[in-house]
């Protein structure tokens, strides 16, 4: 019912899964990541509990094919399973039962394994694997996993349709304000409700992602000087909010200004002066 990628990141420091089915709402039941343990994708006749089984195993010091063959041997149901798996170390491992549905397989890389069923054909997770090794090892692992996941979807993807897809990545201290690992969370649970193109939603809430919930690395962040902190404020106050401090909460860009506004995205400094600059008051 599903293609899936789950891998780790070139720097060894994220872990995650993207996937896309023809099914309702397909992030609540297949991946799962934890922050220097690992990530799962469990499909076909998904066994929910492989989850917390296979990072409980990853956490207590299993490879990614050891933790496997544990939840297999488990599972009388496991010709009906099937899992792709990455461990802290970027070692990958991926099961296929035999009475999962046609089209089904994977391939697995250092640092990767890929993972479908019920697809056009082979030509899925073939196209998944070139777009995941053509990618650059520098690029945010989100960006990587959703290109893999489009490439699977172009080469035919699930053969009944399409209908949801999610991304998950998890980093140490990555989640808002630094206080979870939970990089990236997004889901589209039903494509009726964008169009039908589920993946191609997943990209538009991940530049959204992006900007909201990223924390600015230094190259973004601009000090903000007296006369710089007198410009915002008074754009701020002029706009109507009681100060830029109050702006910056309504707008939901705390991730991207200092707390003690201190310095500011280059970004939203770009987007304040365009929203609340001169020639927008006709606009408010």
């Amino acid at each position: 019912m599903t293609f899936s990628i789950v891998a780790r990141s070139s720097d060894g420091e994220s872990w995650g899964v993207a996937v896309a089915s023809k099914f309702l709402a397909v992030g609540a039941a297949v991946p799962a990541a934890v922050a220097g343990v690992g990530a799962i994708a469990t499909q076909a006749d998904a066994n929910v509990a492989y989850k917390g089984l296979a990072l409980s195993h990853l956490d207590d010091g299993a490879t990614a094919s050891v933790a496997l063959q544990r939840l297999l041997e488990e599972d009388e149901g496991r010709d009906h399973r099937q899992v792709g798996i990455v461990d802290v170390d970027g070692n990958a491992a991926s099961h296929t039962g035999e009475a999962c549905l046609d089209w089904a397989g994977s391939v697995t890389g250092d640092g990767y394994a890929i993972q479908g069923n019920i697809l056009t054909g082979s030509e899925v997770v073939e196209a998944m694997e070139a777009a995941w090794t053509a990618s650059s090892p520098d690029a945010p692992l989100a960006h990587r996993l959703l290109a893999a996941l489009a490439a699977g979807d172009a080469a035919g993807g699930d053969s009944r349709g399409r209908q949801s897809a999610a991304l998950l990545v998890v980093r140490e201290e990555a989640g808002y304000g630094g206080l979870d690992d939970i990089a990236v969370d997004l889901r589209v649970d039903d494509a009726a409700a964008c169009g039908g193109d589920p993946i191609s939603e997943l990209g538009r809430l991940l530049a959204l992602s992006d900007l909201y919930l990223t924390a600015s690395t230094d190259d973004e962040k601009v000090p903000v000087t007296p006369e710089l902190l007198e410009e915002l404020e008074g754009l701020a106050t002029a706009a109507g909010h009681r100060d830029f401090a109050a702006w910056v909460g309504t707008e939901n860009y705390e991730m991207r200004v200092a707390p003690d506004s201190s310095w500011i995205d280059v970004r939203i400094l770009e987007i304040i002066r365009a929203e609340l600059g001169p020639g927008r008051e006709a606009d408010r």
